[in-house]
C-alpha cells in the first residue's frame, strides 16, 4: 500500500509533539487527520505543515478525552475520510509542575490522571478497532518515560500519570498478543520542544516526527518498545532498528 493511500489518524496531532509527527507524515505523501478540541490549534497547525501538503491535512474540531465526544469524533472521521489505517497516539504530553503531592488535592490528581490516561485509553478504545484485524494497519502510542523517574521535584503527579500511560501500554501488549495491527510504543525519556524552545538533550519535535513517521511507513516491527533518551537516539534505535 503506497503513502498516497494510507490515512494515518493523529491523537494529539496539534501538539508539539504531534505537529512534528503530522509535518513529516504530510512531507512524506501520507493523508493525515488531526481532531482537536481547540480550532485555534488546528489552524496553527495548518500553517506549519509544507504548504503543498495541506490538501492532504483533515482537520476536525472534538474532544477525544470522553467516551462520548471520541465517538462523536470517530463518526464525522470516517464521515470525512472513509477509512483509517493507521493511528498514532501522542496525547497526554502535558508538563505539571505543581509541587509536592501533601500540598495537592485530589481534583488536581483526577485532572492529570484524566490528561495522561483517561484520554489514552477513551481514544484507544475508539479507534483501535478501526485498525485492528489489518495486518498493514499499525497503531502506535508516544509516550513519556516520566514513569520511571521523577523529572524535579514538584512533578509527583505527572510521574504517576505517565506510569500509569506505561502500564496500560504494557496491558495492551500483553492482552493482544497475536493482533494483526502493528502494535508499537515510542518511549521518550527526555523533553521535545520546537526549534525556537530546544534545551540540551531536547528532542527537536520535527525530528522526532520523522524518525515516526518511519516507523509507521515501515509497518516491520510490532508489540515493540522504541526507547529514546537522546537525540541520538532516533536513528539508532528507530531509523537502524538497534533496540
Amino acid at each position: 500500500m503506497a503513502n498516497g493511500d494510507r490515512l494515518v489518524l493523529a491523537l494529539g496531532g496539534a501538539g508539539t509533539v504531534g505537529s512534528g509527527l503530522v509535518k513529516a507524515l504530510l512531507d512524506r505523501g501520507f493523508k493525515v487527520a488531526v481532531i482537536s478540541r481547540d480550532s485555534n490549534k488546528l489552524e496553527k497547525l495548518k500553517a506549519f505543515v509544507s504548504p503543498a501538503t495541506k490538501g492532504n491535512l483533515t482537520t476536525l474540531v472534538g474532544n477525544v478525552g470522553s467516551e462520548e465526544g471520541a465517538e462523536e469524533a470517530k463518526q464525522a472521521l470516517l464521515r470525512s475520510v472513509g477509512k483509517v489505517t493507521d493511528v498514532v497516539s501522542s496525547l497526554g504530553f502535558s508538563w505539571w509542575q505543581g509541587g509536592p503531592p501533601h500540598t495537592q488535592s485530589l481534583k488536581e490528581l483526577h485532572w492529570v490522571i484524566e490528561t495522561l490516561l483517561f484520554s489514552t485509553f477513551v481514544s484507544w478504545k475508539a479507534f483501535f478497532p478501526l485498525v485492528r484485524d489489518d495486518p498493514n494497519c499499525t497503531y502506535t502510542f508516544i509516550t513519556g518515560g516520566a514513569g520511571e523517574k521523577l523529572l524535579m521535584p514538584g512533578t509527583g503527579f505527572l510521574t504517576v500519570g505517565a506510569a500509569s500511560t506505561l502500564a496500560f501500554c504494557q496491558v495492551l501488549r500483553e492482552e493482544y498478543p497475536e493482533v494483526p495491527c502493528k502494535l508499537n510504543q515510542v518511549k521518550i525519556n527526555t523533553g521535545v520542544a520546537s526549534p525556537e524552545r530546544m534545551a540540551p538533550g531536547y528532542l527537536n519535535h520535527v525530528d522526532l516526527g520523522e524518525a515516526v513517521a518511519t516507523l509507521v511507513e515501515r509497518r516491520n516491527t510490532s508489540h515493540t518498545v522504541f526507547t529514546i533518551n537522546s537525540p541520538s537516539d532516533l536513528k539508532t534505535v528507530i531509523l537502524e532498528g538497534n533496540l
